[in-house]
């Protein structure tokens, strides 16, 4: 069984980047499956704001 509940960590870190929060809603269910797995194994947040920055257009 797969677990696709957003980390809190995740989550809190989209919230703070409105760019990043709407670049994640718009990839397709893999890709934020793959974000989701991502976030998963980090342990700080500055690792996490590094993942989200990633998903933030230029």
């Amino acid at each position: 069984m797969v677990d696709n509940s957003i980390p809190q960590g995740l989550s809190m870190a989209l919230a703070q980047d409105p760019n990043a929060l709407q670049a994640f809603s718009a990839l397709s269910p893999l890709a934020r499956q793959d974000v989701i797995t991502h976030a998963r194994a980090i342990t700080s947040k500055e690792e996490m704001q590094a993942l989200v920055s990633t998903l933030s257009p230029s």
